[in-house]
């Protein structure tokens, strides 16, 4: 008998409970539990090595996981890998468009991965393309493309099925503004079509953004998850106040711990955090030699305070 689809309908799109990988002596990810809703975007944020593209590939059966269970459009993972890809669409971290073919041919070629007739295929393309803004490069060939408009036409070929749920690994890595933000609209619209996205991404004001939930893990640990106003308000006081300049760092160490809730330093400039900012901002207006920026708390605030300052490579 066919499922009901309406409880199909109501049935989160990916669920994940207590999934782990270990690669030689290292656990990549630790027990991790996800939910992801159909028609929401979800955004998984982490430190490098974190284990974000692990777990990615983990969900679309291209990894096999040590220990947990893994349910991707309600058939399980990796058993049922090739099934529930049928309903994917992917985004990878580096494009890997085929510079022998067109535009165009890029996506007739991957449609026909998913069992696509060619006139299936073909009918859908004027519609990818214009989606990506390449209609004018339809016969292009990869090699006479921008990074933006590859990136792009990454984004419209992960489309070509119709899917369900869009796994993108840092679709914005290496674009320029004008290019991410034409990507950051173009996923707002996939998100007003009722499509679900999984998005990695390094950029915190794209997840704060994009996501109408988010989890940032770290060795492999998910350490934090909600809406992005909800974690800033657990984790951050209201207001940032950043203080730079030579003499920045001495001013924390002597005065600024007094005026802020929270303080941190980093190299020359001090974070104060505080939810009453005037005192502060006072003092700093009689100090000629600091400089300030007084800002509102954000999702960077969230991250460093959760997996630290310090560079991971």
């Amino acid at each position: 008998m066919d499922a009901d689809p309406a409880s199909t309908a109501l049935r989160p799109v990916l669920e994940i409970h207590g999934l782990r990988k270990q690669f030689g002596a290292v656990e990549v990810v630790r027990g991790l539990d996800l939910t992801i809703q159909r028609g929401e975007c979800f955004a998984l944020l982490g430190p490098n090595g974190a284990g974000k593209t692990t777990t990615l590939r983990l969900c679309l059966g291209l990894t096999a996981p040590d220990a947990g269970t893994i349910l991707l459009g309600g058939l399980p993972v990796p058993s049922k890998g090739r099934e529930a890809r049928i309903r994917v669409g992917v985004v990878p971290q580096m494009d890997n468009l085929d510079p022998d073919f067109t535009a165009s041919e890029n996506l007739l070629v991957y449609g026909r991965y998913f069992g696509l007739s060619d006139a299936t295929i073909r009918a859908r393309i004027p519609s990818l393309l214009e989606f990506a803004s390449l209609t004018a490069k339809a016969d292009a060939r990869i090699g006479e493309l921008s990074g933006g408009m590859k990136r792009r036409l990454t984004l419209a070929r992960s489309l070509v099925n119709d899917p369900d749920i869009i796994f993108m690994d840092e679709p914005t890595t290496g674009l320029d503004p004008q290019a991410r933000h034409l990507i950051w609209d173009r996923l707002k619209s996939l998100r007003a079509d009722g499509k679900t996205i999984l998005l990695t991404t390094h950029f915190m004001d794209e997840a704060e953004r994009l996501a109408d939930r988010l989890a940032v893990i770290d060795v492999g640990t998910k350490i934090a998850e909600g809406t992005p106003r909800a974690l800033i308000a657990e984790h951050i006081e209201s207001s940032v106040v950043e203080v730079y300049g030579d003499g920045a760092k001495a001013w924390g160490e002597s005065e600024g711990a007094s005026l802020s809730a929270r303080l941190e330093t980093s190299g020359e400039t001090v974070f104060c955090y505080t939810d009453a900012p005037q005192t502060l901002l006072d003092h700093l207006a009689t100090r000629s030699g600091l400089r300030y920026l007084h800002r509102p708390a954000n999702l960077e605030d969230v991250f460093l305070k959760l997996t630290g300052r310090e560079m991971r490579d």
